[in-house]
């Protein structure tokens, strides 16, 4: 396994959770993650480039979210505030050699950690 995803929970409406996602194999441009809500298509959550640690975010969730990573660790993490219940998803890490905007950029696919929140 390259990516593994963890950090995933049950959390009140208005919580905060933190994902982990690390990298035990080579190193991408730039690692990200995407989610999918239970009924629906998964869609991109935010990206950031592995060298500078540029992180870009989805509309959706801008404000409320930070992606940061550590190189050192191989390690990339979702900051997540202000929870709502309709963040409730399964959230996967990915990678690939450009900012992954869409799934098609992506070239590796970490395993989902679930993340519920309750209202």
């Amino acid at each position: 396994v390259q990516l593994q995803a963890s950090g995933g929970g049950l959390v009140q409406a208005g919580g905060s959770l933190r994902l982990s996602c690390t990298n035990s194999g080579r190193t991408f441009y730039a690692m990200g993650w995407f989610r999918q809500a239970p009924g629906k298509e998964r869609e991109f959550v935010g990206t950031i480039t592995w060298s500078g640690g540029v992180p870009y975010y989805a509309d959706s969730v801008k404000g409320r979210i930070i992606i940061s990573r550590d190189k050192a660790k191989k390690a990339m993490y979702l900051q997540m505030n202000s929870l709502k219940p309709e963040d409730t998803a399964t959230y996967y890490c990915a990678a690939g050699s450009s900012t992954l905007y869409f799934e098609d950029l992506v070239e590796l696919w970490g395993q989902g950690t679930e993340v519920t929140v309750s209202s």
